[in-house]
């Protein structure tokens, strides 16, 4: 499992304690940030326990506070700027098993733009913009099987020298799609084998079954037996 994806359900469990989840939405409905005795006193807990949950809060990365003068004075005698927490811009988003909604979006739009702006067939650039996607992710990833982990595939050893892939990370978009998803995914991932300089291996379409993907990592020799 990614770090990522490991932080991203750590933030999300943070809110299953009730008093921490109903702090984390008084901070988010308020229009301005928000002290501790603020919270304490909206949610009628004692000023210490909703300083706990707070912090926790920043600790997760779902909250982020910052440091003002609530009298409006400065200069000595001023008092100490006071802790208030505001909504953090980071976004969350958890899935079991794992999914890659946002990237098919990402892909799928910019295909259009493409399309649109250059006259060429939408199809031709999605393919294009996915094999392009594919570099780039097996250049963050560092190679072949860390990008496909850190997407969600869950790589296993097919006892042949390949890789059988046991979660399709478009699962819905390719069940109602299937044709330009599984293209796509293709596209994607014959990218990620390019960058990665995996020559001893290859990807292939196979027809998805029982929630496995639709691409196979199989031996480069296989391709001439």
């Amino acid at each position: 499992m990614s770090e990522s994806r490991v932080e991203h359900i750590s933030a999300v469990a943070t809110l299953t304690d009730p008093q921490r989840r109903a702090l984390f939405d008084f901070v988010r409905s308020s229009a301005n940030p928000v002290s501790r005795d603020d919270a304490a006193t909206a949610l009628e807990v004692p000023r210490s326990t909703a300083a706990f949950h707070l912090d926790r809060l920043v600790d997760e990365g779902l909250l982020e506070i910052e440091f003002k003068r609530l009298t409006g004075r400065t200069g000595p005698g001023s008092g100490r700027p006071a802790k208030l927490y505001r909504a953090a811009e980071r976004e969350l988003s958890v899935s079991v098993p794992p999914r890659q909604y946002d990237l098919a979006g990402e892909l799928l739009a910019a295909a259009v733009e493409q399309s649109d702006r250059t006259g060429r067939p939408v199809r031709d650039v999605l393919t294009a913009v996915a094999t392009e996607a594919g570099r780039d992710l097996a250049a963050r990833s560092g190679g072949l099987d860390a990008a496909l982990t850190s997407c969600g595939y869950e790589p296993q050893d097919d006892g042949d020298g390949g890789l059988l892939l046991t979660n399709c990370p478009f699962h819905k978009l390719a069940t109602k799609h299937s044709d330009v998803i599984c293209q796509t995914n293709l596209a994607l991932l014959e990218g990620v084998a390019e960058a990665s300089g995996a020559t001893d291996r290859r990807v292939e379409f196979v027809p998805p079954t029982d929630g496995h993907c639709c691409v196979r990592v199989v031996p480069a020799k296989a391709q001439d037996g």
